[in-house]
């Protein structure tokens, strides 16, 4: 099952994540197990929504490659760590 996580970064900016995505995404491309990523600012920080092919993808990107990242960045990442909202994903549509 397809899952999305909505992450919301309060204090958050372009350069943050700029830096986030240099970090964590291979270049050109979407880490193993994500199929769609979009990301832009939002009132009083950035947001982040990916979609996931299943949970363990997931869990396996947030434990081993974007906690550690988000930590290593230091000044260059976000200011707080994120707040997250996960769901499963039931529908799909694209007009």
């Amino acid at each position: 099952m397809a899952i999305a996580i909505v992450h919301t970064y309060p204090g958050g900016t372009k350069e943050h994540y700029d830096a986030t995505v240099e970090a964590v995404h291979p270049p050109g491309g979407l880490p193993e197990g994500q199929t769609h990523h979009f990301a832009g600012p939002s009132d009083g920080g950035w947001q982040v929504v990916a979609v996931w092919d299943s949970q363990e993808s997931l869990d396996a990107f947030m434990s081993e490659t974007l906690m550690p990242a988000l930590q290593d960045l230091g000044d260059r990442g976000f200011p707080t760590p994120p707040e997250q909202v996960v769901f499963e994903v039931d529908t799909a549509q694209f007009g």
